[in-house]
């Protein structure tokens, strides 16, 4: 498996791009209610208010079309709101303003904005994404499943095609959830937060020599269509509630009907009007 862009090599004629929290790995839910929204309000004291800006925070990254957005994106979202709403928050604009204009939204990335701008506000976002990683870190394994049945998909798509997972997540938590259930054994790369935008990973690896049309993105967020769209590569979702489902289909009719030519076009403007309904 290729850890850098620089060595990754095609090796079939299809490829496979898959996020991991909330696509692949059952972790997204646990990750925001038991980590994200819970460090936010402790960062910026906020526990007056922590039931409804939770609530929100649920609302913002799991259960609207801004699902699976950019950590530091949400955060800059639900800070602007609370703002408004609750109290204070020094410095928003000045969050907002880099999460708009930065290429790339790390850790790394905002290290590199504080040496420039000393804002208050740039210091605790790296504060607050520091605890997040620490508190991801600290989830028992068992709170970190893969969904039923993506270990096979992937098997059995690896057979056909090359699998890059592509992700927003940090790194180092990608890396150790899919190596912990053995499902990086059916992986050829992992782009995370580090490397770039999800539509910057798929852009480079099309540079790798794969017809457009022979490349898949899967999702459970409207960013991972987003991102397909703006590369020009056909979107599978992975339905919020219905995973097991998504993957069984996945696995025995996606993958064919993507070697035979026929995934895009009607079949799949069926599952983007799906995962449409399914997220409002």
């Amino acid at each position: 498996m290729s850890t850098y862009l620089d060595d990754f090599k095609k090796m079939k004629d299809y490829l496979i791009c898959v996020d991991s929290d909330g696509c692949a790995m059952d972790t997204m839910d646990i990750k925001h209610i038991q980590c994200f929204g819970p460090c936010m309000v402790e960062e910026w004291e906020l526990s007056e208010w922590k039931a409804p800006i939770l609530e929100r925070w649920n609302v913002i990254n799991l259960y609207s079309m801004t699902r699976g957005i950019n950590r530091f994106k949400g955060l800059a979202m639900a800070l602007q709101e609370i703002n408004d709403t609750y109290c204070k928050i020094e410095d928003v604009d000045v969050l907002a303003k880099w999460v708009e204009g930065s290429d790339e939204l790390s850790n790394p990335a905002l290290e590199r904005e504080i040496t420039n701008n000393e804002s208050i506000i740039l210091k605790k976002a790296l504060s607050w994404s520091q605890k997040v990683n620490v508190s991801i870190n600290a989830l028992s394994d068992d709170e970190k499943l893969p969904f039923e049945g993506v270990k096979e998909a992937l098997a059995y798509a690896h057979q056909f095609c090359d699998i890059a997972i592509v992700s927003s997540a940090n790194r180092q938590a990608v890396e150790d959830e899919w190596a912990l259930y053995h499902l990086v054994e059916h992986v050829d790369i992992i782009l995370a937060q580090d490397v770039g935008s999800k539509a910057f990973c798929i852009q480079e690896l099309l540079k790798k020599g794969y017809d457009k049309a022979n490349v898949l993105m899967v999702g459970d967020a409207p960013g991972d269509m987003d991102a397909a769209d703006k590369s020009d590569v056909s979107y599978y979702p992975i339905l919020v509630k219905y995973e097991k489902e998504s993957w069984a289909e996945f696995e025995n009719i996606v993958i064919g009907r993507l070697i035979a030519g026929s995934y895009t076009g009607e079949y799949e403007q069926v599952k983007r009007n799906q995962f449409f309904e399914n997220l409002q």
